[in-house]
């Protein structure tokens, strides 16, 4: 892509996206659509309305905060500020699952749908077996799907050229065999040997062939899992959120303001008492250029989904110089305000590194406790 490139750094990096010209604050440096991308299995469960394909929500605000706070009276003020075009909503033929357009539905159907359609009232097909064993195994909060993995092998199989749709998905992969095995324990807890011998077993009831048989070895089953957990991007949008986003812009008085203020943080407080963290349409997805991506606790670029939709966009959060490396942040804004050793901690847990980026560095001389436990010693110093 202009303006990018991707090159291969060390062993223990691997690939680093870095700029070759230069970009200001606030410029967006790349947008793209995933690979495939998936709805988290228990976001499903909880009848969040979005397209199969593009996960973009099937709910206006209105409908969506009278589901989440199940309070049925509730009237958005400025509605029309923000519209959200559900008049293309269409389905597969045969499964009856929901597209926002035509457009999706053919896309899906091209890329892995034909593989995976079936009747998902059929509480015996391989797919809703595969999705109830992973439901039991992953509660939420969900940080990938095991839809998305087999998503990936009818990518595949689907593709016009197997051997190069293969390929591509091995871009992903620079771990040994070791650290993959160490990451899909993370992802699937104590039992993780016998869960994934189960989730590869049911898989490979859902979708087969020649072209992805490697992948449905053990050792080959293990990198792709650990590939969808490190390389999985995840995806929210809410048509509540983008309501929210429109109403900011509306010129209004200060009572007026406020007044909108109090309503919003009351509709959040319904949905959070209702519906705790099931506030958005949550899944993940796979991205070529963003997945280049490395972590730092310093990012000079912050990923958005600002058509709510898959679509990613990537914005400059500080000028940067051609030559430099483009670098996001792997942890939430919470996390990212915590001490050096709590956020090495949950790196090392959820990806596999320990971080030594610009900000680490600096904090090197900070004691090894995490953000609870200086919390914990100046309690205890306090009452001293």
């Amino acid at each position: 892509m202009e303006g990018l490139e991707i090159r291969n750094c060390n062993s223990k990096k691997g690939k680093a996206l870095f700029a070759t010209r230069k970009y200001e604050q606030g410029e967006v440096i790349l947008e793209e659509d995933p690979l495939v991308s998936c709805q988290f299995a228990w976001n499903a469960a909880y009848r969040y309305l979005a397209c199969d394909f593009c996960m973009r929500p099937l709910e206006t605000p209105e409908q969506n905060v009278r589901r989440l706070s199940c309070k049925p009276d509730i009237v958005l003020p400025h509605s029309n500020s923000f519209e959200l075009n559900l008049e293309c909503v269409t389905s597969c033929n045969h499964c009856s699952v929901l597209y926002c357009s035509e457009s999706c539905r053919e896309r899906a159907f091209l890329t892995y749908h034909r593989l995976l359609c079936y009747d998902t009232t059929d509480a015996q097909h391989p797919i809703t077996v595969l999705l109830e064993a992973w439901k039991q195994m992953h509660y939420p909060p969900e940080t990938t799907s095991i839809m998305l993995l087999v998503r990936i092998l009818a990518y595949i199989e689907q593709s016009p050229d197997p051997p190069a749709a293969s390929a591509r998905v091995k871009q992903f992969c620079h771990r040994t065999v070791n650290e993959d095995a160490e990451l899909v324990h993370k992802l699937l807890g104590e039992q993780f040997t016998d869960q994934l011998n189960t989730l590869r077993e049911l898989t490979s009831n859902v979708v087969n062939g020649d072209y992805i048989q490697e992948f449905l070895t053990p050792e080959g089953f293990c990198s792709l899992m650990a590939l969808i957990g490190t390389n999985g991007q995840g995806i929210g949008t809410s048509p509540l959120a983008q309501w929210v986003n429109a109403v900011v812009e509306i010129t209004m008085s200060d009572d007026e303001r406020q007044q909108l203020d109090l309503f919003i943080d009351k509709l959040y407080q319904y949905v959070e008492e209702e519906s705790g963290t099931f506030l958005n349409t949550e899944g993940s997805g796979l991205y070529q250029l963003q997945s280049s991506c490395n972590h730092s606790c310093l990012p000079n670029a912050e990923p958005s989904f600002p058509y709510g939709n898959h679509r990613i966009q990537l914005k400059a959060l500080k000028t940067i110089m051609p030559g430099s490396e483009i670098c996001i942040s792997y942890l939430d804004e919470c996390s990212l305000q915590r001490s050096r050793h709590s956020r090495q901690k949950e790196l090392a847990q959820n990806y596999m590194f320990v971080c030594w980026c610009e900000r680490c560095i600096e904090q090197a001389s900070q004691p090894d406790c995490t953000s609870e436990e200086e919390m914990s010693e100046d309690e205890v110093d306090a009452d001293d």
